[in-house]
């Protein structure tokens, strides 16, 4: 959680704070904001400058004195806190380290909630730079530059795609290089006797290691070095990368070692697994003749552990993404293509047989590294943060004003799991429980075992945390889908016993529907690729059969599943034709049912009402056909207002006692959590395809039906265990907490958590 400190003294001139991952977090930009923090407080003391880092882990870190507050990464609302934070501290500049992967959000969009709210200039460090940003990116990254008064990036080619593809003003943007430590030019053999390598040759690559690095291709290339330098060593220096320590253990690690023996060369491949300090880093770049870094993506604006390497003085070769391009030309190094092993053997042995180049080479490194070196790194950072005050004094914002709760975006709790998991066994999740007991006579239902599964994939998006939590749960459900599968009918079974007996051969054309949606969730959301592809092949086996479906919900279901699915995989011709003929079904629905008192699908409302309009408003935008969307809308528009109370303008679904005929009377309760759901989901979905700020409130007040805005004015959500209690009734609310109502609430929490983004 954030941690406030309290106010330093104003004695100083001034106080700047840096806002991006820190140390002791194990990550580039955590080492290079540490770095720029204490080079800017040795170059300026008259200034106070403290870190404001984002946590990947609810645990935190044991950071340094310097850090003054913290902000959960994944939390939308601890950047408003933070900005809050800085505004009242009277921080007179942000100097922000920009990786959109350190930042909450679709493409690190959370970050624009801390900006947004501050009242200081800004000025951001850009640490990546994309060639084709997507659509998230691109407003991403067209939002914080218009923000920042001064755009920092550290390579001439940074520059020019800043002005060429962001349209970043030239006057705007400061090339200041990634600084680097002072060091002296050294002979390699003054560190060797630490290292246990005297008398060798050695090769060095350092950095986190994961499968971009490339560090394959050295290993593949030391056969052909070694046949004409026995003598040589290969040192792979650095942990794990980890994220991908969490994800795959040490995989990666153990492939590169089963390779080196494979190629026989075991006997020259040294690995440190561990992050160094600083001065243990000098040590190890000092022992090196030649560095090499074989990164395998071009598209890598600004590399540290290069900018390290050569301004010590090294032999590089490297391969030639944009960085390496740029920091090694006039011959201060040697490019190879992207993963060739032969190259690389070719060039290490001319350095290795040519003395003099190589030192030729390393003076010049050595030479241009001596305007990289943090001091004066540091210094031209001052003068970007003057040029930004200055910018600001010209050019003031409006001043602060304090955020009223009708101004803030409100808070929303975060996802807690104990009930879901209590209700997952090694099957899949029951369907039913006595209060927050499961119940097992009831057993197992494809639908429960669906919204579970699209539950776990969404919470992939909340953070590393909770993706860790999901992903074995997902697995569960996921193959229950597989066991819920009949390949000789082409359908999925639904009811499950507790004794793993299936109940019927045939399940509803809902529950398989809702399987689709389940499963095109997966195959477009999920981030593991083992899970996508199971979900793929599934959904290919069940998708034919939907068209002879007469269920308009089942169309609905599928329709949502393949929007889903298209995320990833839009060109899918069947699927595309699919999706039009049961789009074309629910729109011939639509126009028979309906008239100007009865802008319906069918001539009764039952359960899981706003899935239809939902289906038909993202099927329109897709296929470009403004009459479903206007449809889709049109019966939307009137589902929220029959379902608002005309006392105080709280959500009242469709009661499940009795539903609501045409021309008949409404029932009020039973109200079920499936209701607010699908509410919540569809008006999201309004809001994404129209902008229109009306569907936000729509959304809130369903959600708010958890939380207490209802009839009986009683929490539906239990706090204590993550779960929801199954539904409203005239006198009471139903203290049991399934499955279907513990998903409806975690679903539309999480997609609205989602897309409360910036």
């Amino acid at each position: 959680m954030p941690r406030d400190a309290t106010r330093e003294s104003r004695t100083t001139a001034g106080r700047v704070a840096l806002v991006g991952s820190y140390v002791p977090r194990q990550c580039g930009i955590a080492t290079f904001s540490n770095d720029l923090c204490e080079a800017l407080a040795a170059a300026d003391p008259k200034t106070s400058y403290f870190a404001v880092p984002l946590n990947d882990d609810d645990a935190g870190y044991e950071y340094p004195s310097r850090v003054r507050f913290e902000v959960a990464e994944n939390d939308v609302s601890s950047y408003r806190r933070a900005a809050d934070f800085l505004n009242i501290n009277s921080v007179d500049l942000i100097s922000l380290q920009h990786e959109y992967g350190i930042f909450g959000g679709p493409s690190g969009s959370h970050i624009l909630a801390l900006l947004r709210d501050l009242r200081m200039p800004v000025v951001t460090t850009l640490h990546t730079i994309l060639k084709d940003p997507d659509a998230d990116q691109l407003r991403v990254m067209d939002e914080i530059t218009h923000i920042s008064e001064r755009v920092v990036v550290m390579t001439q080619l940074g520059e020019r795609m800043l002005r060429e593809i962001y349209k970043v003003p030239a006057e705007k943007i400061d090339i200041i290089p990634h600084g680097i430590p002072d060091v002296p030019f050294v002979d390699p053999n003054f560190y060797k006797d630490l290292f246990g390598v005297e008398g060798r040759r050695v090769l060095l690559t350092f950095g986190l290691l994961s499968p971009n690095k490339g560090i394959e291709h050295v290993i593949d290339a030391l056969p052909g070095i070694l046949k004409e330098h026995p003598d040589v060593v290969y040192m792979v220096l650095g942990a794990t990368h980890p994220k991908l320590l969490r994800q795959e253990g040490e995989s990666y690690r153990l492939s590169l070692e089963r390779l080196a023996r494979s190629r026989g060369v075991e006997q020259h491949v040294i690995f440190h697994n561990r992050f160094v300090s600083l001065e243990e880093l000098i040590e190890f770049i000092g022992v090196a003749d030649v560095y090499v870094s074989p990164h395998l993506n071009e598209a890598q604006i600004v590399s540290g552990t290069l900018a390290y390497a050569c301004g010590a003085g090294k032999a590089v070769v490297s391969t030639p993404y944009w960085h390496a391009k740029e920091l090694l030309a006039e011959e201060r190094g040697l490019l190879v293509p992207f993963a060739d092993p032969s190259a690389i053997a070719e060039r290490v042995n001319t350095l290795l047989d040519n003395e003099a180049e190589r030192h030729a080479m390393r003076k010049r490194a050595y030479m241009m590294g001596r305007e990289m070196t943090w001091p004066r790194t540091a210094a031209r950072y001052v003068e970007s943060f003057q040029r930004a005050k200055e910018e600001r004094t010209r050019h003031p914002r409006a001043a602060f004003v304090a955020r009223t709760l009708d101004l803030r975006p409100r808070e929303l709790p975060a996802p807690r799991l104990d009930h879901l998991r209590r209700l997952t066994d090694s099957t899949g999740i029951l369907q039913h429980a006595i209060f927050i007991v499961p119940n097992y006579s009831e057993g197992y239902a494809t639908d429960d075992n669906a919204r579970a599964l699209m539950t776990a994939v969404l919470l992939e998006e909340m953070g590393e945390e909770e993706a860790r939590q999901a992903h074995g749960l997902a697995s569960h459900y996921l193959a229950f889908l597989w066991h819920a599968f009949n390949t000789a009918t082409g359908r999925f079974r639904n009811f499950l016993s507790y004794e793993r007996r299936w109940l019927e051969e045939i399940g509803s054309e809902d529950s398989h529907g809702r399987a689709l949606w389940g499963l095109g969730t997966v195959v477009g959301r999920s981030r593991r690729q083992a899970l996508r592809a199971t979900a793929n092949r599934l959904f290919d086996l069940s998708l034919p059969i939907v068209t002879q479906f007469t269920s308009p919900r089942a169309w609905a279901f599928t329709l949502l599943g393949i929007h889903e699915y298209f995320k990833r995989f839009d060109g899918d011709r069947t699927a595309n034709s699919v999706m039009e003929t049961l789009a074309g079904k629910l729109m011939a629905s639509r126009s028979a049912q309906t008239s100007a008192d009865w802008p319906w699908f069918e001539d009764e409302m039952s359960y899981c009402n706003a899935e239809l309009p939902h289906a038909l408003l993202v099927c329109g935008t897709r296929m470009s056909r403004p009459d479903m969307t206007a449809a889709a809308l049109g019966a939307l528009d009137w589902l929220a207002r029959i379902q608002t109370s005309e006392n105080d303008g709280h959500f009242v679904p469709i009661g499940s006692n009795g539903f609501y005929r045409r021309g008949g009377e409404r029932a009020r309760f039973d109200q079920q959590p499936v209701e607010a759901h699908s509410m919540v989901a569809a008006c999201l979905a309004a809001l994404h395809l129209t902008g229109d700020p009306r569907w936000r409130v729509e959304a809130q007040r369903a959600f708010d039906w958890f939380m207490g805005a209802n009839d009986l004015h009683m929490p539906v959500h239990d706090p204590s265990t993550g779960g929801c209690r199954d539904g409203v009734h005239p006198d009471r609310v139903n203290q049991n907490q399934g499955a279907e109502a513990t998903l409806s609430y975690l679903l539309s929490l999480l997609e609205m958590r989602i897309n409360e983004q910036p």
